[in-house]
């Protein structure tokens, strides 16, 4: 078992040139570091003798068969590759023991890191610029899922993402955002919900892949961008509270400042958060909408 090999996302063999030349036993011998875990699996950092870093999500239960398993991983790696906001899926290990895909490493980790780094930990918080940057470039990664066709493949949806959450979205060095996770969801069952952050996590086991429940969690997304818990919680508030006038309570749910000029950004953000957390799917706007109203 331990000599089976990771398999590239490529669509070819192991060739020398290739960087992924590891067997099972090079990845148990590496140096691991838990830094996430869901209800899907444990997401984990492995630094291999040469220094090379990846991460690796090592899913708890596939429910799709090898084969199956090697044609769903290698079309959502293939359509990864087209778009510049997801993170690619660079390769694969399915053997009786363990079942993991492998991704690039994103040394300032994860979007949750980051808010939580300001939050708990006292690290500079993300200025308003850096924010609206990482709402916009995740909704052009969301687009871009949304715009699949055809819309299904062989028992597979295309244009779902299905697990969004603060957390399966990386950041670069310049803050860049890259969406991750596409369509993981179809690949293994969630056992538990007990590590999911408030409701900015991935589907229920009730609730049904669909375009409207992503922007629902996208909505989420940008609450907790814009104010963390403080935001999260006008949720639940009737609608002439939640869209009413924020002007007066700004201190309390933005968590940075912002000038004058940007302060009409900042609320349009807010009320389109609203309006993709409407109770009413139908009422939710689509991404297209979202991309367009917040460009301008």
């Amino acid at each position: 078992m331990e000599n089976e090999l990771v398999v590239p996302c490529d669509g070819g063999a192991m060739e020398e040139d290739s960087g992924f030349k590891w067997r099972l036993k090079d990845v148990m011998w590496a140096s691991v570091g838990v830094v996430g875990e869901s209800a899907l699996g444990v997401t984990e950092k492995v630094v291999f003798s040469d220094g090379t870093c990846r991460i690796l999500k090592r899913f708890r239960m596939v429910y799709v068969r090898r084969k199956g398993f090697r044609r769903r991983v290698a079309r959502l790696a293939e359509i990864g590759q087209c778009c510049d906001y997801l993170v690619p899926v660079r390769a694969y290990l399915y053997s009786k023991r363990f079942k993991f895909v492998v991704s690039d490493y994103y040394p300032m980790g994860s979007l949750y890191d980051l808010l939580i780094g300001a939050r708990e930990h006292g690290h500079t918080p993300l200025t308003w610029k850096k924010r609206l940057k990482i709402i916009l470039q995740v909704a052009r990664a969301i687009c871009f899922i949304h715009s699949q066709s055809p819309a299904r493949e062989r028992n597979m949806i295309m244009n779902v993402h299905g697990n969004l959450k603060t957390s399966n979205i990386m950041i670069d060095v310049d803050f860049n955002a890259y969406l991750s996770n596409y369509g993981f969801t179809q690949l293994a069952k969630e056992l538990s919900d007990d590590t999911h952050q408030w409701n900015t996590s991935s589907q229920s086991p009730h609730e049904p892949l669909s375009r409207k429940n992503d922007i629902y969690h996208f909505g989420l997304i940008m609450l907790d961008i814009l104010g963390g818990a403080k935001a999260l919680e006008s949720i639940g508030s009737c609608d002439c509270e939640r869209k009413g006038d924020v002007k007066d309570k700004e201190g309390e749910i933005f968590e940075f400042t912002f000038e004058g000029k940007d302060r009409w950004k900042v609320l349009k953000v807010w009320n389109m958060a609203i309006e993709c957390t409407n109770r009413s799917r139908e009422a939710r706007p689509s991404i297209e909408n979202i991309l367009l109203h917040l460009s301008n």
